[in-house]
């Protein structure tokens, strides 16, 4: 693989490093040129990735609303019971269910 297909490799893997370039904080030449110069696994990556992800980790555990969570896991819970409800429902039925014998037409 060139150099510019590993780049791409690992971009693929950190998709974090985009931010960084929509922010306008980094361009993809600086990153590229980085990458060349440095590898993939040298500590000058640990600003832009390890920072990064803690961080969108740490935003979308503060944004749970837990109370909606607790709502939409309650909705689930009374799905399940009626589906539950039904199959037991279906289960007697087929149980107490016999089919008449072939040879047997009125009861004979």
């Amino acid at each position: 693989m060139s150099s510019k297909d590993n780049f791409k490799a690992f971009v693929k893997i950190n998709p974090s490093l985009a931010n960084y370039v929509n922010n306008g904080e980094m361009t993809w030449q600086k990153f590229y040129e980085m990458f060349d110069l440095y590898g993939n696994d040298s500590s000058v990556w640990d600003k832009y990735i390890k920072a990064k992800n803690n961080y969108n980790i740490l935003d979308w555990l503060k944004n749970i609303d837990v109370d909606r969570v607790e709502e939409n896991l309650e909705s689930v819970r009374r799905v399940l019971s009626v589906l539950e409800d039904l199959g037991k429902k279906n289960d007697s039925d087929v149980e107490s269910y016999r089919p008449r014998p072939l040879y047997r037409h009125f009861e004979d």
